[in-house]
């Protein structure tokens, strides 16, 4: 019976969040194609994502990435449509996680090479 309660007891305070209470992420992106400004916006929760954003000549479109979540780094993949663009655009890159802050970085190919800097709710 002791065994029990002190089982119950540790389970309760040492307990870590459950993988349904991972906290979303957004984040900002900026970066260049053919020596022009690419600008971009984007959203994490549960391994998925979406990214908005602008690249070369106007062209703005959506990404739909999928993580892979590893303790510090989460490497990413993407595929996305952009307007004026007549192929599917991709992307790759990865997320590193410091507490609350995330930077990244990645290419894209239709919005060129790019940093990211965002947080964690």
């Amino acid at each position: 019976m002791i065994v029990s309660l002190l089982t119950a007891y540790a389970s309760v305070i040492c307990a870590a969040p459950a993988s349904s209470q991972i906290l979303p992420e957004v984040w900002g992106t900026i970066g260049s194609v053919d020596d022009l400004v690419s600008y971009g916006a984007g959203a994490r929760f549960a391994g998925t994502g979406l990214e908005v954003g602008t690249g070369e000549e106007g062209a703005t479109g959506a990404d739909f990435l999928t993580f892979i979540s590893l303790p510090v780094v989460s490497p990413y993949l993407g595929i996305g449509y952009y307007t004026g663009d007549e192929t599917i655009a991709y992307s790759l890159g990865v997320h590193l996680g410091a507490g609350k802050l995330v930077v990244g970085g990645g290419y894209h190919s239709v919005r060129g090479v790019n940093g990211q800097l965002g947080f964690k709710f």
